[in-house]
């Protein structure tokens, strides 16, 4: 019978030999490859020499946020009416001083020339906004959530659909995030929108512009690029993709970055399973994409668009 080496950080002893893997020749070939890559790539170098936030800091923070927002349905289990308030309270302090640490660590390399005062005010300033859009975004939420119930016939209630559906859990995180990326922490907005994207398949830039009753029926594969734009009470299910048609580049080959290149998608539209919506084209009001549409140019209002024809008439009470 022989037993395995154990790495002591696990708490167990080393093998007997110590450099039975010969960790001191893949340390320094390691380091190695990261001096090479420093030196070609001086700009990025600088990123992260104190610390990236942490996505693990940030998945706490977000489900700590999450409970706050709705202490009874998304707090833990002990959570009552009599000590909802005291959670509320003690959780806020809490994910908002996990949240400053972690834009301290981002500001700390995107602020030119900053100093230790700086990146404090700075990431204060973004945590003191964030507290200050929470009542409007619980608003907002709860309007997402009335969307999804009215939109969906197997949702029983509205505690079922804020509990269990992965599109209310993805807006939560776009919100929260949203209201980051334009205060201008643009990098842990990011990283809040992949925790969602990993936990619900939903893809949505936290830079993208989302209106009021928006849902996400399903939701697996959805991708809502960094420029989209959404009106309200807009409907989306699983598959939908509203990207970006062309990359323009810059005489160096490298992407232009921030140009207005995702769809704008009005008020009141439906968008069904699978639709690819690609380009600076807008959807007009009222209107229905059929599943599995490739779309590339712009929608007039009132339009139902479906594979292989498009009735640009105005949508009737009674069609289907």
């Amino acid at each position: 019978m022989t037993t395995e080496p154990t790495s002591p950080l696990d708490g167990s002893s080393a093998p007997d030999d110590a450099d039975f893997w010969n960790v001191s020749g893949l340390v320094q070939e390691l380091a190695d490859i990261r001096r090479e890559w420093r030196q070609a790539n001086t700009h990025h170098a600088e990123y992260g020499v104190e610390s990236f936030p942490s996505r693990v800091r940030l998945a706490k923070v977000m489900d700590e946020l999450c409970g706050a927002l709705f202490p009874l349905r998304l707090g833990p289990d002990f959570v009552r009416l009599h000590n909802e308030d005291k959670f509320v309270t003690q959780t806020l302090q809490i994910a908002l001083s996990r949240l400053h640490a972690q834009l301290r660590l981002e500001l700390t390399y995107t602020l030119d020339a900053p100093d230790a005062q700086a990146i404090e005010d700075g990431a204060t300033r973004i945590v003191l906004a964030l507290s200050h859009q929470l009542p409007a975004i619980r608003r907002l939420l709860d309007i997402d959530i009335e969307a999804a119930f009215r939109g969906d016939p197997s949702a029983r209630s509205l505690d079922e659909v804020l509990i269990c559906y992965p599109g209310l859990l993805a807006i939560i995180h776009h919100r929260l995030a949203h209201t980051l990326h334009l205060e201008g922490a643009p990098l842990v907005a990011r990283i809040i929108s992949e925790i969602s994207h990993g936990r619900t398949g939903i893809d949505i830039h936290p830079g993208a512009r989302i209106g009021k009753g928006f849902f996400i029926d399903h939701g697996t594969g959805v991708v809502i690029g960094e420029t989209a734009i959404i009106g309200d009470n807009v409907r989306i299910y699983q598959g939908v993709t509203l990207g970006a048609k062309n990359f323009p580049t810059e005489d160096t080959g490298m992407l232009v970055k921030a140009i207005p290149r995702h769809p704008i998608i009005e008020n009141g539209v439906v968008i069904f399973a699978g639709a690819t919506i690609l380009g600076r084209i807008t959807i007009g009001a009222g209107s229905e994409i059929g599943g599995n549409v490739w779309l590339t140019h712009d929608v007039p209002p009132g339009s139902r668009v479906l594979q292989a024809r498009e009735q640009n008439q105005v949508i009737s009470p009674q069609a289907e």
